[in-house]
């Protein structure tokens, strides 16, 4: 008589743990993302075999963005009545903190623009009544330029609609991805913001 293997008594099986709904507010993991980018790359690199495309990976999808962002502030500013240099020049002064004031050739530094640009600028918004210009204490030749109350107004209405659309850009990414995007464009641009201040 052959005797039966004996086998261990099978474990009881554990009811498999409910799956959590994902959130609705967390963008999904992107799979095989493709964009009119690697189109490009893909056309040069059959054409110029020869040659090393990875910056184009990079900076031609900034210079996208780009695009975009200059779109999106463009329409943040105009339903302000403010075209995009304004908000510079406004939002330069308003980061100062009270009494808002900057010489022209500050904000020559602030808005990377030429000396015949800029007073034409500080004219246009002194119309407006945006900016007002008060003689510098310090400098008897020299002249300060501070914002108005409705200049600070506008740069903060303008402002605020600007990081809404600014949102809506970033909203495929998690927060821990746009930190590390930060991080990564921060170590690109710091040698020209470096080299501009020389």
């Amino acid at each position: 008589m052959i005797t039966p293997e004996l086998r261990e008594p099978a474990e009881p099986s554990q009811p498999s743990e409910p799956r959590q709904p994902s959130d609705p507010r967390v963008p999904a993991e992107p799979r095989e993302l493709r964009d009119e980018v690697d189109d490009l790359v893909a056309g040069w690199h059959a054409e110029r075999p020869d040659l090393d495309l990875e910056p184009m990976q990079v900076l031609s999808r900034v210079s996208r963005l780009a695009k975009h962002l200059d779109r999106a502030r463009r329409t943040a500013f105009s339903a302000h009545g403010l075209e995009t240099w304004e908000f510079d020049v406004l939002s330069a002064l308003r980061r100062q903190g009270p009494p808002y004031q900057l010489s022209p050739g500050a904000l020559l530094r602030a808005t990377l623009v030429t000396s015949g640009t800029m007073t034409n600028r500080i004219d246009r918004l002194a119309s407006a009544g945006l900016v007002a210009r008060y003689p510098d204490p310090l400098d008897r030749r020299g002249v300060l330029v501070q914002l108005t109350d409705e200049g600070a107004a506008v740069a903060d209405a303008a402002l605020t609609d600007l990081l809404a659309h600014e949102r809506e850009l970033l909203a495929g990414l998690h927060a821990d991805q746009r930190t590390a995007l930060a991080t990564l464009l921060r170590v690109l641009l710091t040698p020209f913001d470096s080299y501009e201040q020389a």
